[in-house]
């Protein structure tokens, strides 16, 4: 598998000029290696847990567990109605004294905190702890457990992952692979997120034949204690946690204005309308999607004057609640 390009003394003109422009997921080797909290874990499973304890706000957050028989790897139930995992309300502090008891335990429950808002579960951390190359105003979450894994999916979101604690593989895939992943149901997922169906470490090819393209082009890597990744959005990645204490702190956000901040929900109104049409005319909305919404040849409503409101057109807020309203009225029955 190829190796995902590794970036060394990354700063913000770099991370701006090069690496965020290049769409491409990108490596960067050390960034947050001064960090206090990756400096705690350099110590002890102990010393980490009992860092991050000190920030601790005191609130319930949501937690998932998995038997030891799944190995880590939170999935669907067999017969991909439910989860192989269940929720649980937890404290922060709760979780690591747990976490921490199980380390150099023969057979473990899988245990995940996943996207914990870091300003509002542990303030204080990010004060010393701090992003140099995003505005403030990206907020940073934080994702703990022990041996874990994650199915491959995506975010609407670029992202920027540092390990903290632990060492975490991920694994990437374009966009354009989607067809070769296998995803599984839609409406019903195990994070929030379409995730494949094919496990990553031991693939059933038999299954899964075309998983064998994807991996053509996936691209892989290794991060230890102070490195960071950059995931572009809309790029698949699966997630190992391969510690018996990984922490783990992100940034997500997008460069959208936020009135475009939820295309996958046209992604499934698409669905509904269009995917049981005769081929024929699949292949006719497939053109007019190409021209008017993907805008292959160019902006389609160019040739218009500047000053018509349409949906070609840029349109005002009041303009855009207008058609929503409109597009309900039509969807009811």
């Amino acid at each position: 598998m190829q190796k995902i390009k590794e970036w060394h003394n990354v700063d913000r003109s770099v991370f701006d000029n090069e690496i965020f422009p290049g769409d491409q997921p990108a490596v960067m080797r050390g960034l947050f290696r001064d960090w206090p909290a990756v400096e705690a874990g350099a110590r002890s499973p102990a010393g980490i847990a009992d860092y991050i304890k000190r920030f601790d706000a005191g609130g319930a957050v949501n937690g998932i567990v998995g038997a030891p028989q799944i190995a880590g790897r939170f999935f669907y139930s067999e017969d991909l109605k439910g989860f192989n995992f269940e929720q649980r309300r937890v404290t922060v502090s709760t979780a690591l004294d747990m976490l921490v008891s199980l380390v150099g335990a023969p057979e473990s429950p899988a245990i995940a905190l996943q996207a914990i808002p870091v300003a509002e579960v542990l303030p204080k951390f990010q004060d010393e702890n701090p992003m140099p190359l995003l505005n403030d105003r990206i907020a940073p979450r934080i994702w703990l457990g022990n041996r874990t894994r994650i199915a491959t999916h995506f975010d609407n979101n670029h992202n920027i992952a540092c390990v903290v604690s632990g060492s975490r593989r991920f694994t990437v895939f374009p966009p354009d692979q989607v067809a070769n992943l296998y995803i599984g149901p839609l409406l019903r997922t195990p994070g929030g997120s379409p995730i494949s169906m094919v496990d990553l470490r031991a693939p059933d090819y038999s299954a899964f034949p075309k998983f064998r393209d994807a991996l053509e082009s996936a691209q892989e890597a290794l991060l230890e204690p102070g490195d960071a990744i950059f995931i572009p959005i809309l790029w698949w990645h699966g997630v190992e946690s391969l510690g018996p204490l990984n922490i783990l702190v992100n940034y997500w956000w997008n460069d959208a204005e936020s009135v475009h901040d939820k295309p996958f929900l046209s992604l499934a109104h698409s669905m509904l309308l269009l995917s049981r049409l005769p081929a024929a005319q699949r292949d006719a909305w497939r053109a007019m999607f190409d021209h008017f919404v993907f805008q292959t040849h160019g902006e389609s409503g160019g040739h218009l004057p500047p000053d018509v409101q349409d949906l070609q057109r840029n349109l005002t807020a009041e303009e855009r609640d207008q058609v929503k309203a409109l597009l309900a009225k039509h969807l009811q029955p």
